[in-house]
């Protein structure tokens, strides 16, 4: 296993609602898809249990709560032009929701051959 640390990184996050749809199916799943498609590193969705948005409407997964719009996050972790261009294809998908983008740095642990792919698209990327 080797490290590597990598610095143009960005985070984004997707915030949007359970019941949200594209094109007949969940959003969540749409943006997932989307995302798999363009290449990007990876996405994970997360289902959020209690909180509340814009509207102060609270969401909980409560079963004693009338509300089954829970919060779902979407989290991707990939090269700075790679969120970016995820962003455009993203964002008109989204009828009601938040992006957000942050700086991180990458600590990854990969074989060998894996942080040489990782390197390689570092350079084409430079």
């Amino acid at each position: 296993m080797v490290e590597v640390e990598h610095w143009n990184t960005l985070r984004l996050k997707i915030y949007i609602g359970e019941n949200d749809r594209f094109e007949g199916k969940p959003l969540y799943k749409a943006i997932v898809e989307k995302l798999r498609g363009m290449g990007i590193a990876g996405a994970t969705v997360y289902r959020g249990i209690y909180g509340f948005g814009k509207k102060s409407r609270v969401h909980s997964s409560d079963v004693m709560r009338l509300s089954t719009d829970l919060p779902v996050i979407i989290e991707v972790v990939d090269r700075g032009y790679k969120v970016e261009k995820a962003i455009t294809e993203i964002k008109p998908m989204i009828k009601d929701g938040m992006i957000t983008v942050e700086p991180v740095i990458v600590v990854w642990v990969g074989t060998s051959e894996e942080v040489k792919k990782f390197e390689e698209d570092a350079v084409r990327e430079g």
